[in-house]
C-alpha cells in the first residue's frame, strides 16, 4: 500500500475516533448537582429544591439534574456552608443568621426587630436591595441564587410564657451558631446556647435548654411544641432563608445554564412561598391544639429598646449601616 494510501488511512482513523469520542461525550450521563437542606423531606425548602430540579432538567432535556440530600444528610447547616464553600456540596439551604460569618451582607437581614411585617420583608427582598445582596456574595467563594421565606422567629419555652422582658431573665435558650443571635438573646437577658438544629428536640427533653427561638413550621415539625408548651409572639427576626451555589460548581455551567439555574431558583421561591404560608397556618392550629399557651399580648417596646447597643455596633460598619436605612425607607 502506498504510504499517501496509509495517511490517508491514518487520518480517516483519526477522525473516526474523535467522532465516536464525540458521540460518547455527548451521550454521557447526565451531571448531577447536589443540594443540601437540614430540613425533613416534606418541608417547603426542600420541595422548593426538588422543584427546582425538575426545572432544570426539563430546561436541559435531562443533562443536568439536582440531587436533594434532606434532613441534615450532608450535615449540620454550618458544615454544609464550609463543604459548599470549598466545593465539596454544589447547592445549599441556609439561614443568611449561619451564612453571615462568610457574607457580611446576611447579618443585616438577620437584626432583630428590623423588617416591619413579612410584606415589608418580601418587599425588601424582591426588589433592588435583594439582587445587590445575592451579588454580594461571589468574593467570598457562594453564588447567591434566591431568597426563600422563614416566616417570623419567635421565643418558645417550658418554664414560663414570657410576657415581659423581665420573663426572659435566666431562661436557656438555644441559638443559632452565630454571634449576632447570641449577643440578641443575652441583650433579653436570658443565656445563650448555641447548638445545632438537630440537637434541639435532645436540649429540650434533657433539660440542658429551657427553650429556643424559631418560626411556627420549625416548632411544631421538630416536636419542639411537645416539651416547650409556651411560645410568644415576639417576631423578634423575619430572617430570610437563601439558596447559594458553591462558585466552583457555578463556574462549570455556561451561561445559558447559568441563566437557566437563576431562573428556576427564582422560580422555587415563588413556589416555596405558597408552601410556607399553607404550612405556617397548619403548624399554628397543630400547636393550638395540642395545648400550646401562645402569648401575643406582650410588651414589646422594651425588647425593641434592648436592641439599641447591637444596631449601635452594626451601625460602625458604614456599608452595614447605610443597608439598614434603605430597608427602612422601603414602604
Amino acid at each position: 500500500m502506498p504510504v499517501c494510501t496509509r495517511a490517508d488511512l491514518s487520518r480517516t482513523v483519526a477522525m473516526f475516533a474523535a467522532l465516536l469520542l464525540t458521540a460518547v461525550t455527548t451521550s454521557a450521563p447526565a451531571r448531577e448537582f447536589r443540594a443540601a437542606d437540614t430540613q425533613s423531606e416534606d418541608y417547603p425548602t426542600v420541595q422548593a429544591l426538588r422543584f427546582m430540579g425538575r426545572l432544570i432538567e426539563e430546561k436541559t432535556s435531562g443533562r443536568l439534574q439536582i440531587r436533594v440530600f434532606h434532613s441534615r444528610q450532608l450535615g449540620e447547616e454550618k458544615e454544609t456552608i464550609e463543604q459548599t464553600r470549598a466545593g465539596a456540596i454544589d447547592l445549599n439551604r441556609t439561614n443568611v443568621a449561619l451564612i453571615g460569618t462568610f457574607v457580611p451582607a446576611m447579618n443585616v437581614l438577620a437584626m432583630p426587630f428590623l423588617f416591619r411585617s413579612i410584606e415589608h420583608l418580601q418587599k425588601v427582598l424582591d426588589g433592588p436591595i435583594g439582587d445587590e445582596i445575592l451579588g454580594s456574595f461571589e468574593p467570598y467563594g457562594f453564588v447567591g441564587l434566591a431568597f426563600y421565606d422563614s416566616g417570623a422567629r419567635s421565643v418558645y419555652n417550658s418554664v414560663r410564657p414570657v410576657r415581659t422582658i423581665a420573663d426572659m431573665k435566666g431562661l436557656r435558650l438555644r441559638v443559632q451558631q452565630s454571634e449576632l443571635m447570641s449577643d440578641m438573646i443575652k441583650a433579653l437577658g436570658a443565656e445563650p446556647i448555641e447548638l445545632p438544629y438537630g440537637q434541639v428536640l435532645t436540649g429540650l427533653a434533657t433539660k440542658l435548654i429551657d427553650g429556643a427561638e424559631n418560626n411556627w413550621p420549625s416548632f411544631v415539625t421538630t416536636d419542639h411544641y411537645k416539651y416547650a408548651g409556651f411560645y410568644t409572639l415576639t417576631e423578634h427576626t423575619m430572617s430570610p432563608e437563601v439558596l447559594v451555589m458553591s462558585h466552583k460548581a457555578w463556574s462549570s455551567l455556561s451561561a445559558e445554564d447559568q441563566a437557566t439555574f437563576r431562573a428556576a431558583a427564582k422560580e422555587s421561591s415563588r413556589f416555596m412561598r405558597a408552601r410556607w404560608k399553607d404550612l405556617e397556618e397548619q403548624s399554628r392550629r397543630r400547636a393550638e391544639a395540642a395545648g400550646v399557651t401562645i402569648v401575643s399580648d406582650f410588651d414589646r417596646k422594651p425588647f425593641e429598646a434592648a436592641m439599641n447597643d447591637i444596631y449601635a455596633k452594626t451601625r460602625r460598619d458604614p456599608q452595614a449601616s447605610a443597608l439598614i436605612e434603605r430597608i427602612r425607607k422601603v414602604n
